[in-house]
């Protein structure tokens, strides 16, 4: 998607229309967007907080439907974590753990989750039957129940 928005934005700016503007009052504005687009370094930079944020976006979109998954929000939003470092960790090209820019979004995003996060949310997600084996739904050996089970509490 963003070299589709990336090759329209080249067209618009090389096209003899554009050269129009450059007479008009904002001729320094029409230079400096025209540098930019034409910028691989700014492209870049484009695709790289597309990259990190496209995870974000997906779990709020999918979220804030109609369709019930309030269920599956715990689970999304360890896999949204885990896509947002993986990005930015690419990025940087760390080899280590420490990043403080993935420090500062991670806090982010945990201080919204913690806003949200109730424990009806949480008994939602843990009822949710898909998360039990055949075994402990026939009361087999190994069995926690509910009230018993730490992760759940």
């Amino acid at each position: 998607m963003v070299q589709t928005v990336e090759q329209a934005l080249e067209q618009m700016v090389i096209s003899e229309k554009w050269d129009s503007y450059k007479d008009g009052p904002d001729s320094g504005t029409t230079s400096f967007v025209r540098e930019k687009v034409l910028s691989s370094v700014w492209w870049q930079k484009v695709k790289y907080i597309v990259g990190f944020t496209e995870p974000i976006y997906e779990m709020v979109r999918v979220a804030g439907t109609d369709t019930p998954c309030l269920h599956l929000i715990y689970q999304m939003w360890d896999s949204m974590i885990e896509k947002v470092k993986k990005t930015i960790y690419q990025h940087e090209e760390e080899e280590s753990e420490e990043s403080t820019f993935y420090n500062v979004v991670h806090s982010i995003l945990v201080n919204h989750w913690a806003k949200g996060n109730t424990p009806l949310h949480c008994l939602a997600h843990s009822l949710n039957p898909r998360y039990y084996s055949e075994q402990w739904i026939n009361g087999g050996v190994g069995r926690v129940r509910l009230r018993k089970d730490a992760e759940i509490s």
